[in-house]
């Protein structure tokens, strides 16, 4: 295993890290098989976790908890708030709410603080004066170490830092986007802007959905566990889903030559980013974690990240219609022309 620092923090972190969305209702994963996870994982030199409120109502940040107790301190440990646990004031980036939501968190987890406090994601109905001033005093009484942002467009991302500096308020020191090599879109701006401002860079979705876990190809039935929650995104009726399936196969072809794995070519192409300090890895089963722990220490040549820069061209998404990053006027028609 690989280990980077995570920003300017000097917090030494896994270049593979492990995400738990899938622990609970989501992945129908059970404690015993979330503790495995976490056991394997361990075992193999990961050391940062990664979790958030919104995971199956809490059952994620519940298991986590049950999984790492006893063992808190080997641990960089990972939630995150914003997204809706609730109606009306139950989200967002307020005071109020960030409050509450990191008490819950906390008694979920079993733990009297947090390494890493995330904005799942931007809230544009809220100040980042009211955001930072609540996470700063979050971070002051001991209950987070670091805070950071997920999924935020490059503009707030500067944004958040002017602010930060303007206010005198503690900043972002992490951003979590989505990246692979299917969705290269962030290499042209918010990569460009965390190196700028010094973020460490934890990227989710770093196999796109299962597009490049070596089980989706041609002439194939698609029957992953996601293909069956979001159906719509494996539609090859749908002109990105052919796109997607045709750089496959001419990535599935690099691979071989290369005597890789699709999973290995896919971790190492985003951790081979300068500006990325690790992955989430997300398994539902021990063959899962075992194959993408396989790509722990996996090196791309220049040859080989010339090859797949001809297949998807740098800075390219190809399913910007599943960013999750746009302008809220863009979403909303009610919302462009105020």
């Amino acid at each position: 295993m690989q280990y980077r620092t995570l920003g300017r923090t000097g917090v030494q972190v896994s270049t593979l890290a492990l995400g738990a969305m899938n622990f609970g209702a989501i992945g129908r994963t059970t404690q015993d098989e979330a503790t495995a996870l976490v056991d394997a994982a361990l075992e193999a030199g990961v050391n940062l976790i990664d979790t958030a409120d919104w995971y199956s109502a809490g059952e994620s940040e519940e298991m986590v908890g049950k999984a790492i107790a006893g063992r808190r301190d080997d641990i960089v440990l990972a939630t995150k708030a914003t997204m809706p646990m609730g109606e009306r004031n139950r989200q967002g980036g307020s005071r109020r709410w960030l409050v509450t939501a990191l008490e819950d968190s906390l008694r979920r987890l079993g733990v009297d603080h947090v390494d890493l406090y995330q904005m799942h994601r931007w809230d544009p109905t809220t100040s980042d004066e009211e955001t930072l001033s609540a996470l700063t005093d979050l971070q002051r009484a001991g209950k987070i170490r670091y805070f950071g942002s997920s999924t935020f467009p490059a503009y707030r991302i500067v944004q958040a830092q002017w602010a930060a500096r303007e206010l005198r308020l503690s900043r972002y020191v992490t951003e979590q986007p989505s990246y692979s090599i299917l969705q290269r879109g962030i290499e042209a701006d918010v990569l460009p802007v965390s190196e700028e401002y010094g973020l460490g860079v934890l990227v989710w979705s770093p196999l796109a959905s299962g597009w490049l876990s070596g089980a989706i190809r041609k002439g194939r039935d698609i029957a992953t566990h996601r293909s069956a929650v979001l159906p719509e995104r494996f539609d090859l009726s749908h002109s990105a889903n052919r796109a997607r399936i045709d750089a496959v196969e001419r990535l599935a072809a690099v691979a071989d030559e290369a005597g890789l794995t699709m999973i290995q070519l896919a971790l190492g192409f985003v951790t081979a980013h300068p500006g990325v300090t690790g992955a989430l890895i997300g398994p539902r089963t021990p063959d899962h974690l075992r194959a993408q722990l396989a790509a722990a220490d996996t090196v791309l040549s220049a040859d080989v990240l010339d090859a797949i820069d001809d297949i998807v061209a740098p800075g390219l998404d190809l399913a910007a219609h599943e960013k999750f990053d746009a302008p809220p006027a863009l979403l909303e028609a009610s919302l462009r022309r105020r």
